[in-house]
């Protein structure tokens, strides 16, 4: 692993222990997936454990075992701030700063408590004491296999966290159509089939559950609000509240809506901009060489991995598209070479 930290997490994991998992805001399989997983392993070795999340996840998540016990903080405030405050270990998983915990961050950053990280994406931050940290792996739920596995208790794998699993992976590689070209996963995978996962039900558990409104806010977002670039082999959609509240948006109802863009023919760079709680919250894609991580990073305070990034920007959604076509003519040649 590029950043591994195994044997000291192993350590700290000896004896039974308050522990505490969190992870990003706007959760998604890979995070919800890792978490609950996580989650059964440390209470099956008499840890205490808890999870907390910044916002509530997609209800097309909520058939994982153990979904119920997850702590949002958004409504649940302060039995949240009470699991902090008594923890002994926290585990971030599935992102790589505090910040992404959005109001959350701040509690957990002032907390005394050892803070470890299981994570696959680029730049982990040195607010961690403790990482396990790569971004050669498809998802963080691989990761939590891979120390489970490593830590000799594979045997602890059960049914329902190998569910968990199975769809953390199948979620963060976009069905195994991309980060997968790892012969590892594939092996991963089949450890998890071995346990008795039904791969086909859990694929309709989690795509075949669009609500009315949701499959109407897809088309309605490749009908109207989807912008093609030729000549910077880019395409973009944009979502104003007005528009979510036309289609009674809920969370999860943007989920792959920007992939839609990148699957154009010679479309090299997608992005999804959409408004709500007050800010712009912008999702890129990219294919071959170009960098969204990069680009993320250096223009819009975002990051994430080399063809899949995010960012939250203060800014309008006026002020915001603009910014990143005014930011296109620099990439042109990039971007026309993917």
């Amino acid at each position: 692993m590029e950043n591994s930290d195994f044997t000291a997490i192993s350590e700290k994991l000896a004896n039974p222990s308050k522990v505490l998992l969190t992870t990003h805001s706007n959760p998604d399989g890979d995070a919800i997936g890792s978490c609950l997983a996580f989650f059964s392993y440390l209470k099956k070795k008499n840890h205490a454990v808890k999870m907390i999340i910044p916002d509530p996840f997609p209800e097309f998540l909520a058939w994982m075992s153990g979904h119920e016990e997850i702590l949002d903080f958004e409504n649940q405030k302060n039995a949240c701030l009470e699991a902090i405050k008594s923890a002994d270990l926290i585990f971030a998983l599935d992102f790589n700063n505090l910040s992404r915990l959005n109001n959350v961050g701040k509690f957990i950053l002032e907390s005394s408590s050892c803070k470890m990280l299981i994570d696959h994406h680029l730049f982990p931050s040195d607010e961690f004491l403790y990482k396990i940290s790569t971004s050669l792996t498809s998802s963080t739920s691989e990761l939590v296999f891979d120390f489970i596995k490593d830590s000799g208790d594979i045997h602890l794998i059960d049914k329902e966290m190998a569910a968990c699993l199975y769809a953390g992976i199948i979620t963060d590689t976009g069905s195994l159509s991309y980060s997968c070209n790892y012969v590892k996963t594939y092996l991963t995978i089949a450890e998890l089939y071995k346990l008795g996962i039904d791969g086909e039900h859990i694929h309709r558990l989690i795509y075949d559950t669009f609500s009315e409104n949701r499959l109407r806010l897809l088309g309605y977002s490749i009908s109207d609000k989807l912008t093609v670039l030729p000549e910077f082999h880019t395409a973009y959609i944009t979502l104003s509240k007005e528009d979510l509240q036309r289609f009674n948006y809920e969370i999860g109802d943007t989920e792959g809506v920007v992939n839609y863009a990148l699957s154009i023919k010679d479309i090299n760079l997608a992005a999804l901009f959409m408004e709500r709680d007050g800010i712009v919250k912008v999702s890129f894609r990219s294919k071959g060489n170009f960098s969204v991580e990069e680009f993320a990073r250096e223009h819009f305070d975002g990051g994430g991995h080399h063809n899949a990034s995010g960012a939250n920007c203060q800014t309008t959604l006026k002020q915001t598209i603009a910014k990143f076509k005014a930011l296109l003519p620099v990439y042109q040649s990039q971007l026309k070479l993917v």
